[in-house]
């Protein structure tokens, strides 16, 4: 897989694409990007200016942020459930 264009160039060819000056096809030729490069990046733009439902990347970060943490919890109560379990078996009476 290549390596990610950088932010600014990503920025670049939106706002040269939003202009609507020129065909996208003409657009992704000329900066040397694939026509369904091109649209997913007005895509993701159009979702970061709020003009398009869908997660922004800040929301994205968050929601991935969350689930580690509900994923550590998770284990960590699992550690204490068992071990509640195993000291409450060592704690009773006949054994």
């Amino acid at each position: 897989m290549p390596a990610p264009y950088p932010k600014e160039f990503r920025d670049d060819v939106v706002a040269v694409a939003r202009q609507g000056q020129a065909p996208l096809s003409q657009i992704a030729k000329d900066f040397g990007i694939s026509e369904g490069t091109l649209s997913n990046w007005l895509k993701k733009a159009d979702i970061e200016d709020g003009h398009r439902p869908g997660l922004t990347e800040a929301d994205r970060a968050e929601l991935r942020e969350a689930k580690k943490r509900i994923r550590l919890l998770e284990q960590e109560n699992e550690v204490l459930r068992r071990a509640a379990a195993y000291l409450s078996q060592a704690n009773l009476p006949g054994k």
